[in-house]
């Protein structure tokens, strides 16, 4: 996993994230309805613009209030949601290393981009104070099929089976959805992509012949009606 693109490809984008990221948006909103706890001291993992920050900060009463993000620019937007948020700009892994414990931990559409997704969530267990809960959505082998047919690429990503199966002596609560949105044209699903700064499995540069044969494979594949899936998956561990 190339991090430091990762960070590139979000660090332009966050001006455009919020007006395109609506299946994230709408995750956030689910996501907070799990968050059944009172007076708490967070860990939010990813950040990103505060879509969740905004709700969780509306919902939970906390001690204490940690975001962290990759991107030292989500910053500004994580101040202006609550200014006694304490934002930490760090990789997640390094982190979670060395930091205390946590009454809850939460993340919204993050944690596709960790290589090794149940062994890091049992690490976040870990931080876990007693009776303290772990939130997060991420994504199942369904996201993007478009682009994994189009391009033969695609994240390592976890069926909800496999995720039930690894994390199964913590009990998780594990539930899924298939969301698919359709656009007018192949250049329109990835202009979407670049605008959610989600475009970070590769850093080469297309020429018009690639954007010609993606817009082919993807009239193949859509039968002239593109689209684009997500594959949400949402996981709730009490400790």
């Amino acid at each position: 996993m190339n991090k430091e693109l990762i960070q590139k490809r979000f660090e332009k984008k966050l001006s455009t994230y919020n007006a395109n990221a609506r299946i994230q948006k709408q995750m956030a909103e689910k996501l907070i309805n799990f968050a059944d706890v009172e007076k708490s001291s967070i860990l939010e993992i990813g950040c990103g613009t505060g879509l969740l920050t905004k709700l969780v900060s509306e919902k939970v009463s906390f001690s204490e209030y940690i975001a962290i993000d990759i991107v030292s620019g989500c910053e500004k937007y994580i101040k202006k949601i609550n200014k006694d948020i304490e934002f930490i700009n760090c990789d997640i892994e390094k982190y979670i290393q060395t930091c205390g414990q946590f009454d809850l931990i939460i993340s919204n559409a993050s944690l596709q981009w960790i290589e090794n997704l149940p062994e890091f969530v049992k690490k976040l267990i870990s931080k876990l104070n007693k009776n303290g809960i772990l939130l997060f959505t991420t994504f199942g082998m369904e996201n993007f099929r478009e682009i994994k047919y189009v391009l033969g690429k695609t994240l390592p990503y976890y069926s909800i089976k496999e995720l039930a199966e690894n994390l199964s002596e913590y009990k998780p609560i594990l539930e899924e959805e298939v969301r698919i949105m359709a656009f007018k044209t192949p250049k329109d699903v990835l202009k979407h992509i670049q605008n959610t700064g989600v475009n970070a499995l590769t850093s080469e540069c297309w020429t018009k012949r690639d954007l010609e044969n993606f817009e082919k494979g993807y009239n193949n594949f859509c039968a002239n009606h593109p689209t684009l899936t997500y594959n949400p998956i949402y996981v709730k561990i009490q400790k």
